[in-house]
């Protein structure tokens, strides 16, 4: 698990490199999501790919979906969570673009989004333990890190703003939660992806390619 990060994320966890080594031998005994080879997926691609962030909570609580990224699901996958087909409504809404025919936001990632969940794994037969195992103060450098780069970060839901506290004022983009539960207070319409790309060009920066086959 922890060769798979990239050379320039080792320098920015080196003071919890031991603890990134226990949990890795914790996860090794345990049935968990995503699949030990994709837990640390979003810091295989160096800290300078990444220009904007999407924050996350913790892996989807189902065997099978979560594929390594926020949001993201396998390929494979053809219902997809509720969250996941809200930000689609919205994305076709705001961008213009069809659909996707599938639910893994890999291409995103390609495009220089970090989509970092605050928790990189679950354990199935106990799924609230890996909140307390020490992801959060790893992930909290990781967002740190962006954040002192200038990635433009979209916060979704109270958890999502809190872990995105350290990102300036004018990179943050905020809305409730994508969940069916709070969607309609303000996640629909508030176009994220096209004002993600005007923050970027404000800067200076190359905007991401959003779409999605």
């Amino acid at each position: 698990m922890l060769e798979q990060i990239d050379n320039s994320w080792r320098l920015v966890f080196k003071p919890y490199l031991s603890d990134l080594t226990t949990i890795a031998n914790l996860l090794k005994q345990q049935e968990i999501t995503p699949e030990y080879h994709q837990v640390m997926r979003v810091f295989e691609r160096p800290v300078s790919h990444y220009r904007a962030v999407i924050v996350g909570q913790d892996p989807y609580p189902t065997s099978g979906l979560a594929n390594g990224l926020a949001f993201s699901v396998d390929p494979i996958i053809t219902k997809f969570p509720a969250s996941l087909t809200n930000i689609f409504k919205e994305y076709v809404e705001d961008t213009g673009f069809d659909l996707p025919s599938h639910g893994d936001l890999s291409a995103w990632s390609e495009a220089g989004v970090a989509l970092i969940n605050t928790s990189l794994s679950l354990n199935l037969a106990n799924k609230k333990e890996h909140l307390k195992i020490g992801w959060q103060k790893i992930t909290a450098l990781a967002l740190s890190e962006l954040a002192q780069q200038g990635a433009i970060a979209i916060l979704w839901g109270n958890h999502a703003q809190l872990a995105g506290s350290c990102f300036a004022a004018d990179c943050r983009i905020e809305t409730v939660h994508p969940s069916p539960l709070s969607v309609y207070r303000g996640f629909f319409g508030s176009k994220p992806f096209t004002r993600t790309n005007e923050l970027l060009i404000a800067k200076g920066k190359k905007p991401i390619d959003w779409k999605l086959s």
